[in-house]
């Protein structure tokens, strides 16, 4: 089974990760700041999230 990389869609350009979400931050990892660039996202090294800025170049919506 794969699993499919969560998408989040921010308003800012420089955010952090922990890798919690739906589950307590103890079972997440080490929190990251990850800023987005001229491409519109940024992804988290360790949970392989995908940060979208909101009507950036890489919002497709």
């Amino acid at each position: 089974m794969m699993n499919e990389t969560e998408t989040i869609f921010v308003k800012e350009k420089r955010i952090a990760c922990d890798g919690s979400g739906d589950v307590p931050a103890a079972l997440g990892h080490p929190k990251i700041w990850l800023e987005i660039d001229e491409k519109g996202y940024a992804e988290c090294g360790y949970c392989d999230r995908k940060f979208i800025l909101k009507d950036g170049p890489a919002d497709r919506g």
